[in-house]
């Protein structure tokens, strides 16, 4: 199972929300730059980097920063926040962005996702992110009647092979992930990385005798309840 660190821009700096409310915003550091480099240094192999700004605005908005991270380190680097048409997505992969995360996009615009399906294939991912079952989109701040899992499955029969499963009242929380909700987006065969309240190494031993194919680390690594060299030992 691949783990992989999470940071979040806001602002140019690294923070984490909780619940994803903009308004519990937390500044864990002024420079997501060295952030990256410093979870490389420590065995990152990917990085989540999501642009908060992007997701709230409906368009990138940390750019410059994701130009950085991507010249000043090895690791894969998977995006995303604000991905909303053609141009950004064939941008980010020009920079050299490893995977693009589709959220709002897949769900809103059939067209948009298969463009990019058939012209970078399985690096496209498609972020679910789910509050009691139902799909959240524009950064969380809209709630759809989507269920989950019906996502899940129309994903998987147009041929995403990835996706990021986050379920909304878990995430910042520390509360460890939602196990059921994981499980049954599992049943639906398609490759999972978990994401949102993992809060340990036993978290993560769980997930990946579940079939997690990764996990994205994000409050656990910054508040020191997961040391990620410890993690990538064990995992």
């Amino acid at each position: 199972m691949v783990l992989i660190p999470a940071i979040d821009i806001m602002e140019g700096k690294c923070v984490r929300l909780t619940k994803g409310d903009f308004n519990t915003k937390e500044v864990y550091y002024e420079n997501p730059v060295d952030v990256a480099k410093m979870w490389e240094e420590l065995g990152a192999k990917r990085i989540h980097v999501v642009d908060l700004d992007g997701a709230k605005r409906g368009h990138l908005v940390n750019s410059n920063i994701i130009e950085q991270i991507i010249k000043s380190c090895k690791a894969e680097i998977e995006v995303g926040g604000g991905i909303r048409n053609r141009e950004t997505i064939d941008y980010l992969f020009s920079v050299g962005v490893k995977y693009v995360i589709l959220g709002s996009a897949a769900i809103y615009d059939n067209d948009l996702l298969l463009y990019s399906l058939s012209n970078y294939g399985e690096r496209t991912i498609v972020g679910i992110d789910s509050k009691n079952g139902e799909v959240a989109v524009s950064g969380w701040l809209e709630k759809t009647k989507i269920k989950d899992m019906e996502l899940a499955k129309k994903m998987k029969e147009i041929g995403v092979k990835t996706i990021i499963f986050t379920d909304i009242s878990k995430d910042g929380t520390l509360n460890g992930p939602n196990f059921k909700a994981l499980e049954n987006i599992l049943k639906t065969g398609v490759q999972v990385i978990a994401s949102g309240g993992i809060s340990s190494i036993e978290d993560l031993k769980k997930l990946k005798e579940m079939g997690a194919y990764g996990a994205i680390i994000g409050k656990a690594l910054y508040i020191g309840k997961i040391n990620f060299k410890s993690a990538l030992e064990v995992i």
